[in-house]
């Protein structure tokens, strides 16, 4: 049985548009503060791992998939933001900028192999005017996204660049997974 550790409904979402229902979905809860001097990849890939093998732990002998999306300006993690000012940083810091969204995944097999991969993919948000900031925020689709931005919604009227796998941005590079997903025997 496939088990998704994840709480993400855009995970479920877009392995669902692929054809693929995990019999479980079980939220791994682990500690997602990055480590002093941690750079966006390390800490994507490290997170990732840690909730396959958490949740791989309880449920031994199944295909467990995890992942986790990082947004990354330069060696800068920007956060999933929970708060208006956290978003207005973000958004004031990506204007008229690019930035990169990371994405590792995470599987582990039902003999215990795990494998893990990192997508990388490059945003270029306008130069963002205030009008245009508080109107996003007012928008409230921000809360909880890594760097305060969905690209599936609002945003996606505020990025006219994108390079590399958009449902990567979105929260899982389906692609990706799917190959992983195939070498463990689904």
């Amino acid at each position: 049985m496939l088990i998704l550790a994840s709480a993400s409904p855009r995970r479920l979402e877009l392995l669902k548009q692929a054809g693929i229902a995990p019999g479980k979905v079980v939220p791994a809860d682990i500690d997602e503060t990055p480590l002093k001097n941690e750079i966006p990849a390390d800490y994507a890939r490290r997170i990732a791992s840690a909730k396959a093998l958490k949740v791989y732990e309880q449920h031994k002998g199944n295909i467990i998939l995890a992942a986790d999306t990082v947004v990354g300006v330069g060696r800068r993690i920007l956060p999933k933001t929970e708060d208006e000012n956290e978003v207005r940083d973000c958004l004031t810091l990506m204007s008229g900028r690019r930035h990169k969204v990371l994405s590792a995944i995470s599987v582990i097999d039902a003999k215990g192999k795990q494998k893990t991969k990192l997508v990388s993919s490059v945003v270029r948000f306008k130069r963002l005017s205030e009008p245009e900031i508080a109107a996003y925020i007012k928008s409230g689709e921000w809360k909880g996204k890594a760097g305060g931005y969905a690209i599936q919604g609002l945003a996606a009227g505020l990025i006219p660049f994108i390079s590399g796998s958009y449902s990567n941005i979105v929260g899982l590079p389906l692609y990706e997974a799917l190959a992983l997903l195939k070498d463990a025997g689904l």
